[in-house]
């Protein structure tokens, strides 16, 4: 019998992984697709809220502010990319300065740190390409950018370092109280498991677990589309924080932000939708961007866009996040909606200390709380590079020509815990196919390697697991 399963590989889900992990516990995290960060974690705005929009006195404000807080100090303990660049929310209207006015004293409730209203003039010299009917700004310099692929990869990896397992393609049919009350009896699609406790970090399914649990209070979890442009490196300085647009008379708007990789990313739209696993972006999603993109920063190069995305996240009428033990040895982390991303380091401890009052779990004597990232030889100077190359002639081969990836680190992504087994998989912890082909160049030596580290046939070789494979058949098959 497992202590602990966490249902969910997400952010959140990994976060929950990485601190439990500070205690001595039998630590299963389950998810039923092929690997972490497969769900909402994989496609959202990458932005680290500074905590000023949320309710005050909601749970969501206080995580929110926390883990932001707590970003800086892990972002170097975990080795992930994270930059404080800073918010602006741009007023367009003066009839709306009450409106941005309410905002910040919001955030000052809310204890964001260094909150100031900014007039025209200041907005314009930190934002060159803001709107010209831009008249104030409120600047929140502790909000910033992230990778949300590199953060939630980082959490797992240190959690696995630390003793947590994780299964995939695993999806959970049914969950019932064990007879004798010691605990849970988890149904999936490969087996029955046996925990002590179970943490619902399901995303957008979140609900459908927490009603297994307590029927008598049920929850509904509606999946919210985000359609986004992502926009070529040659883009990536037009601004230089995150740029929002305060809700006024010329609507709500879409964010324009810089990502820690270089590139410039513009979304999102908000539409409900039925179907969880809705991802796909449409036309008309894409053209309410297109629509509201340029009204709070102008001239923006959209002719530079190299792909366009769709992420879902998991929203509830009531607007706030739900954390807490519903049912003996069963523990809530759902409704994580923006601004989940932001508050991940904070929801992962507050769960932690949910669990082990629950179970009462000791500390784990031999934590390592460290973890270091897939190297990236363009980070070396001259010397450093070619020596790492004398050592390992890998690192020297480019795969990926967009952004200069080399089969060194994509060996390094494939061969961690948990590790790269698809091509998304590869991309997402490398950037190979991030680039302006969209993997167009790099895919087939990507498969090559793949099949290669993993011991298998480039035929089972696939984009994102399950039965996205690449290869359907063989020339000669044919004749």
């Amino acid at each position: 019998m497992h202590d602990i399963i966490i249902i969910g590989a997400g952010v959140a889900g990994c976060a929950c992984a990485r601190e439990l992990s500070r205690y001595s516990a039998n630590i299963l995290v389950l998810d039923k697709a092929e690997d972490v960060c497969c769900g909402t974690s994989k496609a959202n705005s990458a932005i680290v809220h500074a905590g000023y929009d949320a309710a005050h006195g909601s749970l969501m404000a206080k995580l929110n502010v926390e883990g932001s807080r707590r970003m800086p100090a892990l972002a170097k303990e975990l080795d992930f990319a994270y930059a404080q660049c800073g918010s602006l929310v741009v007023c367009l209207s003066e009839e709306d300065r009450p409106a941005l006015q309410k905002l910040y004293e919001n955030g000052i409730a809310n204890g964001v740190e260094g909150l100031r209203i900014i007039e025209r003039d200041e907005l314009a010299a930190m934002e060159p390409n803001v709107s010209d009917q831009a008249v104030a700004a409120l600047w929140a310099p502790t909000g910033g950018i992230v990778c949300p692929f590199g953060l939630t990869y980082a959490l797992a990896e240190n959690a696995a370092k630390n003793g947590a397992q994780f299964q995939f393609n695993t999806a959970v049919t049914g969950l019932h109280p064990l007879a004798d009350g010691r605990g849970w009896a988890i149904e999936t699609d490969r087996g029955t498991l046996e925990t002590r406790c179970i943490v619902n970090a399901a995303g957008v399914y979140a609900d459908v677990l927490h009603n297994m649990a307590d029927a008598d209070h049920p929850m509904k979890i509606t999946a919210r589309r985000g359609d986004y442009f992502l926009l070529d490196h040659t883009a990536g300085q037009h601004v230089r924080h995150t740029v929002f647009q305060l809700p006024g008379k010329y609507g709500k708007g879409v964010l324009v932000t810089p990502t820690v990789h270089g590139n410039l990313l513009i979304g999102p739209t908000a539409i409900d939708v039925e179907d969880k696993e809705a991802t796909a972006t449409t036309a008309a999603g894409l053209d309410e961007v297109r629509a509201k993109a340029g009204l709070a920063v102008r001239d923006l190069p959209l002719r530079q866009t190299i792909t366009s995305f769709a992420g879902l996240r998991a929203h509830e009428a009531r607007h706030d996040f739900f954390i807490g033990e519903i049912a003996p040895g069963f523990v809530d982390c759902a409704a994580i909606e923006s601004p989940g991303l932001s508050s991940a380091p904070a929801i992962g401890a507050m769960v932690a200390d949910i669990v082990r009052d629950s179970l009462h779990l000791k500390e784990n004597p031999v934590f390592d709380p460290t973890r270091k990232g897939i190297l990236d030889p363009k980070t070396l100077d001259f010397a450093a590079r070619a020596e790492l190359i004398k050592q390992n002639p890998a690192y020297g081969q480019i795969i990926c020509r967009c952004e200069s990836v080399t089969e060194g680190e994509i060996v390094d992504a494939i061969h961690r815990v948990p590790g790269a087994r698809s091509l998304d998989g590869v991309k997402r912890r490398t950037r190979a196919g991030m680039g302006r082909c969209q993997a167009g160049f790099c895919s087939p030596r990507v498969m090559e390697i793949l099949a290669r580290e993993l011991g298998v046939d480039q035929s089972e070789i696939t984009k994102s697991g399950g039965d996205s494979k690449i290869i359907v058949g063989t020339n000669k098959d044919t004749f």
